[in-house]
């Protein structure tokens, strides 16, 4: 099929490293390994950090006039596309294009990672909300990327439009890391964490790993950072400069090495989606410590690839990680099973089957739609 793709939140071609970019850019690949043709119909951005009314009215007005514009395109070159696909859709970052463009175009349009947080109903995310829900609503397949988000959309969906995409990576990239796992040695251990550097939950994860750490001062250990942003300078004057080694913001390609001069990942995961990096750390061998937020429980299993702990419990956290710390044979048994587990889990042959299901079902759902509406005409 040729695929229409749109990321609200941010293009999968953005210049900024981010879990959203990456998983933006897994999907494309995932589809052309498929054999879809597909295409990024268009840039705008509907992302706000914080609400503003007259930004939500200004975004709905450019939308207007991009989805005109995308029409006519297709319109005159007569080759529009079989399907719309909108990644990462919710009350900060909602659609109008998709569903404008497949009413126009009587084709199926699917949501992945849909999500809905019912307590924005009223207040200033409101009107991102219900711009939302209107699109969720006239989707042909939704597909949510962890428990807790399915549930959110339970109320909004009938049953046959809603899915699970199961949150994944190209393991491949870290079958060398995995590889030599159990040779490693360092010492003292070296914990890794990756993440950019910015204002909000990634901070606040910091300074939670920043006090648990500040609690094992007394034990051997080495922290490797990855990861820049505008909070640089705050993040790292949290840690002690002697056990620091920060290595930047480093691109995808690279990071399997990161990984692999680790022993343990960790990461306190406030208000995370999944976590991209917990995949791939363990992906590369690396067991987890993390904080029990959104979908981390869903890829990190607890007693077998890692610790997961109470979100934003310092205490906690750092009893997990002196844990593991303190046992090498049970890091290098949770990295086996990490390596495994997300190989046979987690991976993008998994996905690529389960993306087949859900365009599969939106074109029989959106078919079944236009046949219905004609039989009434």
């Amino acid at each position: 099929m040729k695929i229409a793709f749109y990321a609200p939140m941010k293009p999968p071609d953005d210049p900024v490293i981010s879990g959203d970019r990456e998983t933006a850019r897994l999907i494309l690949k995932a589809l052309e390994a498929e054999g879809h043709t597909v295409e990024i119909v268009s840039r705008l951005r509907t992302w706000q950090r914080t609400p503003e009314k007259t930004r939500f009215d200004a975004l709905e007005y450019k939308s207007t006039n991009e989805s005109r514009r995308l029409l006519d395109e297709w319109g005159k070159d007569g080759a529009p596309p079989d399907l719309w696909i909108t990644y990462h859709l919710y009350h900060k970052a909602p659609d109008w294009l998709g569903p404008a463009v497949t009413d126009a175009l009587a084709i199926p349009y699917v949501v992945l990672e849909g999500c809905r947080a019912a307590k924005h109903e009223t207040g200033p995310w409101a009107p991102g909300l219900a711009q939302a829900d209107r699109a969720l609503i006239s989707a042909d397949a939704v597909a949510a990327m962890h428990a807790e988000d399915a549930e959110g959309l339970v109320p909004l969906l009938d049953p046959d439009r809603l899915f699970r995409l199961t949150p994944f990576i190209d393991a491949a990239r870290f079958e060398d890391a995995a590889a030599s796992a159990a040779d490693r040695r360092n010492d003292p251990p070296v914990l890794v964490a990756v993440a950019m550097m910015r204002a909000g939950d990634k901070e606040q994860s910091y300074r939670i790993l920043a006090e648990s750490l500040n609690r094992l001062i007394k034990k051997p250990w080495r922290l490797l950072l990855a990861g820049d942003g505008a909070r640089r300078d705050d993040i790292l004057a949290l840690f002690p400069a002697d056990r620091l080694d920060w290595r930047g913001a480093v691109a995808p390609e690279d990071i399997a090495e990161i990984y692999a001069a680790g022993d343990l990942f960790v990461w306190p995961a406030i208000n995370e989606a999944f976590g991209v990096a917990l995949m791939e750390a363990q992906a590369a061998g690396l067991p987890v410590v993390a904080g029990d937020s959104g979908g981390v429980p869903d890829i990190v299993r607890t007693g077998e690839t890692g610790l997961v702990v109470r979100e934003g419990d310092a205490e906690a956290f750092a009893e997990a990680v002196s844990r593991l710390l303190d046992d090498a044979a049970l890091r290098r048994d949770f990295g086996t099973a990490a390596a495994s587990h997300i190989r046979a889990r987690h991976d993008l042959a998994s996905a690529r089957k389960e993306l087949t299901g859900i365009l599969d079902a939106a074109v029989r759902t959106n078919a079944a739609r236009w046949t219905a509406s004609a039989g009434a005409a």
